[in-house]
């Protein structure tokens, strides 16, 4: 079905990989498509209830593939056409997802990490803000996730010196959400999905929805958002699950609706 990544499901989490291993899997249009395609069908999916992107080989993404790039192409219609609407469709995704991050993730393939909820490193793994290296600046949502994990002050620092942040500096900026030894990092991934996968699956939509609004809208048009939002969870089958569970002194079994 795909040519540059694959898919699969496995207990309940999507599993993107980026498959383009000999370029540490670099982007083409091919591949910014099919991610796009592949979180929107993950999105619909009542079988997934996390998704899990990662990349083939040593790398997780090392940005654009330069191999594509002319000295006369358009690089605003290239984001236009290609990465605006990939990092559109994971912002817009209420479904937890999860950046495994198991090499470089460097320029663009740095922002697809950025724009998920979760970030889980392996130990060998780094990131790169490298456009300044090439003299562009950051593209495909980059400052926008970056500043609001690190503030203005250190995302101008990390995005104008360019420089490697290793796994336990990503960690310490904020960059991280846990650092797993490269040895067994696959299975760490997958316990931390299978764990997002039993929990309230619609609740958490609805976190990321009114966590999206609070940065946007003045104190009292934030309280009426979340006023609705917990309308909504409180209809949940997840709610009234989690409710009796209580009474029955029991570990709920969520269903994600």
């Amino acid at each position: 079905m795909y040519e540059t990544i694959t898919y699969s499901i496995n207990n309940g989490a999507a599993w993107i990989t980026l498959n383009r291993p000999n370029t540490l899997n670099a982007f083409v249009s091919k591949m910014n498509q099919e991610i796009t395609h592949a979180i929107k069908t993950a999105s619909g999916s009542e079988e997934v209830r996390v998704i899990v992107l990662t990349g083939a080989g040593r790398g997780f993404c090392s940005g654009q593939d330069l191999s594509e790039v002319d000295e006369n192409m358009d690089h605003g219609e290239v984001l236009r056409r290609h990465y605006g609407p990939m990092m559109k469709q994971i912002y817009q995704c209420e479904k937890p997802i999860i950046a495994a991050v198991n090499g470089v993730a460097a320029g663009a393939g740095f922002s697809l990490a950025l724009a998920c909820d979760f970030r889980l490193i392996s130990d060998r793994a780094s990131f790169l803000n490298a456009f300044v290296h090439i003299g562009l600046i950051p593209d495909s949502g980059n400052s926008y996730f970056l500043t609001r994990l690190v503030g203005e002050a250190r995302a101008l620092e990390i995005s104008v010196l360019g420089e490697k942040i290793q796994a336990e500096q990503a960690l310490s900026l904020g960059l991280a959400t846990k650092v797993f030894p490269a040895d067994h990092f696959e299975a760490e991934v997958q316990q931390f999905a299978e764990r997002l996968a039993v929990m309230p699956t619609k609740a958490i939509g609805l976190i990321k929805r009114t966590i999206k609004a609070a940065g946007n809208l003045s104190f009292q048009d934030y309280l009426e958002e979340e006023a609705q939002g917990q309308r909504i969870a409180g209809l949940t089958k997840d709610h009234r699950e989690g409710v009796q569970a209580f009474i029955e002194k029991r570990k709920p079994v969520f269903v994600g609706k």
